[in-house]
This record gives C-alpha cells, structure tokens and sequence, in this order.
C-alpha cells in the first residue's frame, strides 16, 4: 500500500484499506481520514492516534475489549483476525504447553475480573516470558493506570501494524 493510494482514497477506501489497524475498530481510520494528505506513515499513525485521544471513554473502552485474550479460548478455536494471529504466533503463544495454556487462562481470567478489559501488550516487543511477567506486574494496578497502560500497549500494535501495511 501506497501513500500517495491513501491520500487519494475516498473515506470509504481509506477506512476499508486501514481500518483493521485498530482491532475490529475502523472507526480509527475513517476519523483519521479527514487529516488527509499525509506526508508519511507516521503522520497516518498520529491521525489515528488523535482519533483514538478524541473518542470519549466509552469508546476507548470498547477499542480495548475489541481485542482478543492472550493465548485465550478465541485463539485455541482459531477465531482471531490475521493480525492478531500472527503477532501471537510470533512469540510462540500459539505452541504453549498445556501448563503454560492454563496459566494464561488463569492470568487472563484474573485480569478481567479485576478491571473489566482483557490485557493488552504490544507482544512484538516481547517473549512469552516477559508477557507473562508483565500481566503479573500489571496485575498490581488500579484500573486507571491500566487503562493508559492498554491504550499505550495499542497504539504500539497500530503502529507495527500500519507500518508493516505501508511497507510491505
């Protein structure tokens, strides 16, 4: 993909091309479309970006609940996007032990009853370990904190994510 094809594309095309950037969450690219012409992928990701700071919390909740859990049930069943997907793959969540499942599952379960969202890391930056010591980490937050902590998390998977879509 082009950037010279997305300055040029209609609202429609913008968000249909960009908007899995943002996991099930095109509303992102169709607001950033209106920041149109962009002089680089780093200018699209802050379009997105702005979006994102714009939208109320109601909708950054939901742009954090769009995402799937670590090594979870959706993943096992084969049910998560080509993104999300690839980057589990990426650091072996995909081939855990049957120990290793359920200690996400556990971690998972715990880190949504305590704050309403599933965790979120930019998983490119790390290894199955450090995941799973960060969630332990985080764990300790209050919920606030985490919610800046998963948007934060989010954005860096956008950015992996748009640039990996200029680029490749």
């Amino acid at each position: 993909m082009r950037l010279a094809d997305l300055n040029a594309a209609s609202r429609e095309e913008f968000t249909a091309a960009l908007g899995p950037v943002f996991e099930h969450s095109p509303w992102i690219a169709s607001e950033a479309w209106a920041a149109r012409p962009f002089s680089s992928g780093e200018a699209v990701f802050r379009a997105m970006e702005a979006a994102i700071a714009a939208a109320d919390q109601d909708a950054r909740l939901a742009l954090i609940r769009a995402h799937p859990d670590l090594a979870g049930k959706a993943a096992r069943a084969g049910r998560l996007t080509e993104h999300s997907r690839g980057e589990q793959q990426g650091v072996g969540l995909d081939r855990l032990s049957d120990e290793e499942y359920e200690r996400f599952h556990r971690l998972n379960a715990a880190y949504r009853e305590r704050f309403g969202f599933p965790f979120i890391v930019a998983v490119r930056n790390h290894t199955k370990d450090s995941i799973l010591a960060a969630f332990e980490r985080r764990l300790g937050n209050d919920r606030a904190t985490e919610i800046a902590e998963a948007l934060r998390n989010i954005g860096a998977i956008g950015r992996f994510r748009l640039l990996d879509l200029l680029q490749g």
